[in-house]
């Protein structure tokens, strides 16, 4: 067994890793054998290997998130303390987007909150009132004006970020760059020097990165992966999809047959409660459309 060390993964791509060691230094590494296992947050025992590194093992995970694309489903962030999602009064963001964020969020038992930006432009109380349904499930919405009101806005943040390790989502448009830039005033730099240490060039913004909030490691950290557009779910059942909307999970019982799956059968509660507006019109045809694609597989 070769003589190996723990570190943090702070950012992948391809089959290299940059792995920050106790002492702050970066190292590139790659994995033993095939397999491309390890992802940002990660603690990872690994030796050094001439210029490199080898991976050799990935430690236990609290946590793992998946993102999606036509082709597959890939792991990409483990060990997360909370979950920001970042949306704009404009451009109009999708509540789509935003219900797979929380419901991945759900399954992997990682708390979730969403940060309103832009809440200075004229459109506010229309974005605000396509947020009322999840304010009115429990999710968290903090208003942000990250531009106009940055050091005000970066007061707000600090107090739900400091300590913890927040992966952030935010498509383009949404002030992702602006909050990183406020809450990390190196953010280029680090992203930089895990990109030489990648030699991953013009493909970066691919690469979820990792940003300290400070120098300790209990001061917390911000994770970014810029180049997914949705969070996977297929590892999901179908049938567990009620009990991770809690709007939809809050009629659950109400149903004639146990194994309902609120689509088309008689008796079924939660579609009643769909019916009488109990559940946000939105909402309910997020849930039919997501179960459709669970049940495709």
């Amino acid at each position: 067994m070769p003589d190996t060390r723990r570190g943090l993964v702070v950012g992948t791509h391809g089959r290299h890793a940059v792995v920050q060691d106790d002492q702050g230094r970066r190292h590139r590494c790659h994995w033993r054998g095939r397999r491309s296992e390890a992802v940002v947050g990660d603690v990872v025992d690994w030796a050094a290997s001439g210029d490199e590194g080898v991976i050799e093992a990935v430690g236990p995970r609290r946590n793992l998130l998946f993102r999606q694309d036509e082709a597959r489903t890939k792991s990409f962030a483990a060990n997360l303390d909370a979950l920001l999602v970042l949306v704009a009064v404009e451009p109009p963001f999708s509540e789509f987007l935003l219900a797979r964020a929380l419901i991945a969020a759900q399954s992997a038992g990682i708390p979730a909150w969403v940060g309103l930006n832009k809440t200075d432009l004229a459109g506010a109380a229309a974005a605000r009132e396509r947020l009322a349904p999840y304010a009115a499930m429990g999710v968290e919405t903090v208003e942000l004006s990250l531009k106009a009101q940055g050091e005000a806005s970066a007061r707000v943040l600090r107090e739900r970020l400091e300590g913890r390790t927040t992966l952030l989502l935010g498509p383009s448009g949404m002030g992702k760059s602006t909050l990183i830039n406020l809450m990390v005033p190196d953010a280029q730099a680090a992203v930089g020097e895990i990109s030489s240490a990648l030699n991953a060039g013009r493909h970066t913004t691919t690469t979820t990165s990792w940003y300290a909030l400070g120098p300790r490691a209990s001061d917390g950290a911000l994770i970014d992966s810029p180049g997914f557009q949705a969070f996977g779910l297929r590892h999901l059942e179908a049938a567990a999809l009620a009990t991770l909307m809690p709007d939809v999970s809050a009629h659950l019982g109400a149903c004639r047959f146990y194994n309902c799956t609120h689509r088309h059968e008689p008796g079924c509660g939660v579609r009643e409660a769909a019916e009488q507006g109990l559940i946000a019109p939105s909402r309910w045809q997020i849930y039919r459309a997501l179960f459709d694609e669970l049940a495709d597989g």
